[in-house]
């Protein structure tokens, strides 16, 4: 499948940064054309796997998170990349309600929510090496015909 258009993104994992992220990232997106609805989830996946970038992958210090985004006909596929801590147990840490920061009352949701607004949620992490989660949304909106200006 050919890459219609792509882009990439990387800023500091200051908490701030998340919503620069999320709107950047859908309007990007907007050149499917994607529904209303489409936007919303891109948005909160998007979300959701910056906050883990900053708040576990970083935890108390500033690294870089990096957003990797590709257009294709009827999808796109975003990438969230840190190269902080890495997850020691994935599979747990995909588990709802699941959380390593229970002080900070997270509720562990992270992950299910990108499941729930994704098609394909996949993640790839070690510890010391850093975390790549690769979000996959399939547009239904337009059949995925790039809108052209």
């Amino acid at each position: 499948m050919e890459v219609i258009n792509e882009m990439r993104l990387e800023f500091p994992s200051k908490s701030q940064n998340e919503s620069f992220a999320r709107v950047t990232v859908a309007a990007f997106a907007a050149q499917l054309d994607p529904t209303l609805e489409e936007i919303a989830d891109i948005k909160t996946a998007v979300s959701e796997a910056v906050t883990n970038a900053i708040i576990h992958g970083y935890e108390n210090t500033i690294g870089i998170v990096t957003i990797i985004a590709k257009l294709y006909e009827g999808k796109i596929e975003i990438e969230v990349i840190d190269n902080g801590k890495g997850i020691e147990d994935i599979e747990k840490a995909r588990q709802p309600l699941y959380t390593s920061k229970p002080e900070l009352e997270r509720s562990g949701m992270g992950f299910t929510v990108m499941e729930t607004f994704m098609d394909e949620v996949e993640v790839i992490s070690a510890p010391g090496q850093g975390t790549r989660v690769k979000l996959v949304k399939y547009l239904k909106s337009t059949g995925g015909e790039l809108r052209r200006e």
